[in-house]
């Protein structure tokens, strides 16, 4: 599918100047019930409150292995190692994420179709569903370097042309998330509001942000001030977990330096009734391997 070339009205501006505001979310969470895939009720308003839902146990323990060594020979890959696809860490060089990885890994071009995974996508956004992005994440022991905090949707929104939340993402631990490793922190709730953020987006801004986020990332009194509201619960569990989480959610990840490495496969779905426009705050889109602009709907 082609870039559209009609915009609908921007009801998250961002990338603004001036002091930045904290504006309602003006979209559902949720958008399915519990008719339409295998989250019960009770799962999907606690779902709908907290813009977060923990599943133990995804993957079996021969299903973590069989993705783990997927991830090992993926970044040691030394023809893919040269692919745009591929971040490295900003001081090391180790691979930090690999984009675009369902297109590149058959295994994992599998798992965004299984029921497991594709079902709750599904539920969640009421709709079909087509992948926006997918990466794995190497966090390793020592070395890993986190994510600042932010809204996926700020991004997606501004650089990409998403235009409402209606998406999720599911991040699948393929190693034990300790308190202490690097895990991923949520503040549950904070979905429902849209912090704005200042600044103006830099020409092919994800060939930085990428390695480390600069702009697109709300300021230190805002964080201050949504921590204050809504708290921070931590994911942790192990291998083989995943965590469903909504677009607009502020979250981040420490830095590791303990011996404990943490890697997961990242999966981004949004909804066919979503798909990408014009960028918002932004002088052209980033490229597909970062934002897929396909909404074809997935088969199994």
């Amino acid at each position: 599918m082609t870039l559209t070339d009609t915009r609908v009205d921007d009801g998250y501006p961002t990338r603004i100047t001036g002091t930045p505001a904290h504006l309602p979310r003006v979209h559902p969470t949720v958008w399915g019930t519990e008719a339409d895939g295998p989250i019960d009720a009770a799962t999907l308003a606690n779902h709908e409150t907290k813009g977060y839902t923990v599943v133990d146990d995804l993957l079996s323990v021969g299903e973590v292995q069989t993705y783990w060594q997927e991830l090992v020979r993926l970044s040691s890959d030394a023809e893919l190692a040269r692919d745009e696809r591929v971040i490295t860490e900003a001081k090391t060089g180790e691979v930090r994420s690999i984009f675009d990885v369902h297109e590149i890994s058959a295994l994992i071009a599998e798992l965004v179709r299984d029921p497991r995974v594709l079902d709750r996508a599904r539920q969640l956004l009421g709709s079909e569903v087509y992948v926006h992005q997918s990466r794995v994440n190497y966090m390793p022991g020592f070395k890993g370097t986190g994510f600042y905090w932010h809204s996926d949707f700020e991004t997606w929104h501004a650089e990409d042309g998403m235009p409402s939340p209606r998406a999720v993402s599911c991040s699948i631990a393929l190693t034990d998330n300790y308190p202490f490793n690097g895990g991923l922190m949520i503040m549950p709730g904070s979905h429902r509001t849209f912090v704005q953020c200042a600044g103006e987006t830099p020409e092919a801004n994800y060939k930085s942000s990428l390695k480390d986020q600069r702009v697109g990332v709300p300021s230190e009194d805002d964080i201050t001030k949504m921590a204050a509201e809504h708290g921070i619960d931590q994911f942790t569990g192990q291998a083989g977990s995943a965590l469903w989480f909504d677009s607009n959610i502020m979250h981040g990840s420490g830095n590791n330096i303990t011996p404990y490495p943490r890697s997961n496969i990242f999966l981004v779905f949004n909804s066919v009734e979503n798909a990408l426009q014009e960028p918002f705050a932004a002088s052209a889109p980033r490229p597909a391997f970062i934002a897929g602009r396909d909404s074809t709907p997935i088969s199994r």
